[in-house]
């Protein structure tokens, strides 16, 4: 299954859970905007106080509590895609393209400045 595949059947199993509930009139741009930005910020905090090293060995318990919090970061964007009816995965190829052409191998490579700056 490709990844455009697996984005579908999420968006379409989205949409049935949000219809048994009727929950699509609380599902607006907006209000879900603010949730993915709640969620992201509960990802945020698992990592608030680490060290670099630290953040990169998380313990089984921790890491299963973040993906968690990543899944939530991942279906509130894919109901706001679709709400806005957006294509995630068109849009993130379009992204990638973008970022090639802004960040070129040769002038970027190793380098965390941005595109402007190089």
């Amino acid at each position: 299954m490709s990844a455009a595949d697996s984005l579908h059947e999420l968006r379409d199993a989205l949409r049935v859970f949000a219809a048994e509930r009727e929950w699509d009139r609380f599902h607006t741009p907006k209000n879900l905007a603010m949730a993915l930005a709640g969620e992201a910020g509960e990802v945020i905090e698992h990592f608030q106080w680490l060290s670099p090293e630290e953040s990169a060995a998380l313990q089984p318990e921790q890491r299963a509590e973040v993906a968690l919090e990543l899944a939530d970061v991942l279906l509130y964007l894919v109901r706001l895609a679709d709400v806005l009816d957006i294509d995630l995965a068109d849009a993130a190829r379009r992204k990638i393209d973008v970022n090639a052409a802004r960040y070129p191998g040769d002038k970027s490579r190793g380098r965390s400045d941005k595109y402007d700056r190089l």
